[in-house]
């Protein structure tokens, strides 16, 4: 299977992890999914008083400069984790 395909089934399979994961590692796989589907983060950082909106910029920034097929690998690691694999 290639990255790109197990990328696809992590997108799927994350979904139906059996527990919530926590904030740090919702906003891991957000930065790794944008990494490994747009790459490095554009656009301004969201305001002030879009607190969720800056964490998820941030998080996407902190990844900047990985390349888009290793956040993909990154990406789908960390699912397995979370299923226990």
């Amino acid at each position: 299977m290639s990255v790109s395909e197990e990328f696809a089934q992590a997108q799927v399979d994350v979904k139906k992890l059996g527990a919530r994961p926590g904030n740090d590692v919702l906003l891991k796989l957000y930065a790794l999914y944008k990494q490994g589907t747009q790459g490095d983060a554009t656009g301004s950082r969201p305001g002030m008083f879009d607190l969720t909106g800056r964490a998820k910029f941030d998080a996407w920034k902190n990844v900047a400069g990985t390349g888009q097929e290793e956040a993909q690998r990154e990406y789908v690691e960390l699912v397995r984790r979370l299923q226990g694999y």
